[in-house]
């Protein structure tokens, strides 16, 4: 079968299989007397992020640190900038009060304790054992959390048409996120890109077409707490469960690059820390803040292209982005942040 084949095919199998999770999770939180928040936290994020624990435990068992590592940190860059970007753009996002007093304060804790796990060179399974311990910890106490809210009590019976449409829909966005991918990495390594850089860009954004699919047909429907809940839970489930599992699945953990924790990962934690604000404000996410998004995965893409590239400006241009663009992207952040909580004049 062709590659174009397979790209088309992959792209109607995740069109198909986002309409149906979303249905599916909407039916399901409302007979279960979970909030569709929650749903989008757990079962809808845990759901499309399959295919990065399914890369990630792969390559480290196959020694190939930069692909884990980077398909982990690509996807949590992709999933903030141009999924919620995309999102935005289609419909300002509403965004829950409990994201920012609970999920996006321990994403930018999950993301910023990967350097430190990775001082002495890599994360350990000892490490694995503790971010996938939390992953679960977390899991069992949202869904605890909004049962209890709700009365813990269901609105309804358990719907099996639901239940059905999420186990579809989450089958056709893998294997359609399978198939892009496949072809996608194929082409990259033949031109002779690294591991790394093909797990930040061909593998994080082909294992993240399930978040795609799955937020912008939920910004679509309406389903806004699901569309931004898709995305903070996938990163929060890549950083502990998917990179956990590969560490603790690998006999000697998995290794982090150097280059990674140089660029990045800190990239990254910007990303994560960019949230806080930007949601705060308002509790939403207007088109204009999902324009700036998309521009700032534009200039990573960039940057990683330019640091591919053998010479005098891969040299240069790492430091530029880190030394001028996020300065100036914390600007903005603190400016916005600033309008929000200052007093009216008077």
């Amino acid at each position: 079968m062709s590659a174009t084949i397979l790209f088309l095919l992959g792209l109607v199998a995740l069109v198909v299989g986002g309409e149906l999770l979303v249905r599916g999770a909407a039916r399901l939180a409302t007979a279960l007397g979970i909030s569709s928040l929650v749903i989008g936290l757990t079962v809808v994020a845990f759901g499309t992020s399959a295919p990065e624990l399914a890369v990630s435990v792969t390559s480290a068992l196959a020694d190939q640190a930069g692909l884990a590592v980077g398909n982990v940190v690509g996807s949590n860059i992709f999933n903030v900038l141009l999924i919620l970007g995309l999102s935005a753009l289609i419909t300002p996002l509403a965004v829950s009060l409990q994201l920012v007093r609970v999920e996006v304060p321990l994403m930018i804790g999950a993301s910023a304790a990967l350097p430190l796990l990775a001082l002495d060179g890599g994360v350990s399974r000892t490490d694995g054992a503790l971010l996938l311990g939390s992953g679960v910890l977390y899991t069992v106490a949202a869904i605890r959390a909004s049962r209890r809210e709700s009365g813990s009590r269901s609105r309804g019976p358990l719907p099996l048409a639901s239940a059905g449409q999420i186990v579809v829909g989450l089958a056709l966005l893998v294997v359609g996120s399978r198939w892009l991918v496949a072809a996608a990495t194929a082409a990259a390594t033949a031109l002779g890109v690294s591991d790394l850089v093909i797990g930040l860009t061909v593998v994080a954004a082909g294992t993240s077409l399930p978040e795609v699919a799955a937020s912008v047909t939920a910004a679509i429907r309406g389903e806004r707490d699901i569309a931004v809940g898709n995305v903070v839970g996938s990163n929060l489930f890549n950083l502990l469960v998917v990179l956990g599992g590969a560490a603790l699945a690998a006999p000697g953990g998995v290794p982090v690059p150097a280059v990674a924790m140089r660029l990045d990962i800190p990239i990254m934690i910007a990303v994560a820390v960019a949230c806080l604000p930007i949601f705060a404000t308002g509790h939403r996410i207007d088109r204009w803040e999902g324009g700036l998004f998309l521009a700032a995965y534009a200039a990573y893409v960039a940057t990683l292209v330019f640091t591919a590239t053998p010479g005098r400006s891969a040299e240069l241009f790492s430091p530029l982005m880190l030394g001028i663009a996020l300065p100036l992207v914390g600007a903005t952040l603190a400016a916005i942040s600033w309008h929000a909580i200052r007093p009216p004049a008077e």
